[in-house]
């Protein structure tokens, strides 16, 4: 399921596929990664959601992105619980806005020049293209061997049965559990020290960036990891074994 909203681009079979976890709200590594790897014309770019809360700045997260997408590379941005959250919260479609705010939801508002946390107030101050971007994320992206989720899969499920509920919020039992679908998941959602290698069932890309980790990016037709600290302004790689 490819993502919703997006400029029409063909599916770049020939280019180079990338894979990048969570952001949260952290613009200046994003810009970081996104300068490492350069992506072109052939290329595909694979976002696993949670672009929002907790960072300085989830609004220029978002305008750099939407600036991507109006770029030469194909992006696919899948949705993560968070905005779930955000979009439930502004009184949209999604689950679990009373837990928003707590869960880093302020931090995305006070980047919007929103301090009081009343979702009308909230709904005005945040753009009409912005709103469009939330609303246009997709849960899943199926590009074989690969299928990118925000948090995973019911490992006891085919893939037609799986709930939008646990794509973008399942732990535990996808994480310690092996699953029957053909295709490896790449996933975020969870933050790790490092990059989640279960092969061939799964990969965690989410490195924990906002809590002082790492933002990392998978480059699947090389087999490469882009990997920017927090904090700092260039990415570092390396060769990473993918099957």
């Amino acid at each position: 399921m490819a993502s919703r909203g997006q400029k029409e681009k063909p599916k770049n079979a020939a280019g180079r596929l990338f894979a990048i976890g969570d952001i949260h709200g952290c613009p200046d590594e994003l810009t970081a990664m996104l300068s490492a790897i350069a992506p072109g014309p052939e290329d595909t770019v694979v976002f696993v959601g949670d672009y929002v809360d907790r960072g300085p700045s989830a609004r220029d997260v978002i305008d750099r992105l939407i600036d991507l997408c109006n770029g030469p590379a194909e992006v696919v941005l899948l949705k993560g619980n968070h905005e779930d959250m955000m979009l439930s919260f502004l009184g949209l479609p999604g689950r679990y806005g009373d837990s928003f705010l707590f869960n880093g939801g302020s931090a995305t508002l006070e980047s919007y020049g929103v301090k009081d946390t009343k979702m009308r107030t909230a709904l005005e101050r945040i753009p009409e293209h912005h709103l469009n971007f939330f609303n246009r994320l997709s849960t899943s992206y199926l590009r074989p061997p690969y299928l990118f989720v925000h948090a995973g899969i019911m490992p006891s499920r085919q893939l037609e049965e799986q709930s939008v509920e646990d794509m973008l919020w399942i732990r535990q039992d996808f994480i310690f559990n092996p699953h029957s679908i053909d295709a490896t998941v790449v996933f975020g959602h969870t933050p790790m020290r490092e990059v989640m290698t279960d092969l061939p069932y799964k990969l965690g890309i989410d490195t924990g960036l906002v809590y002082g980790g790492k933002l990392s990016c998978i480059e699947f037709t090389e087999g490469a990891l882009y990997q920017v600290a927090r904090g700092a302004h260039q990415a570092k790689s390396r060769a990473i074994k993918l099957g």
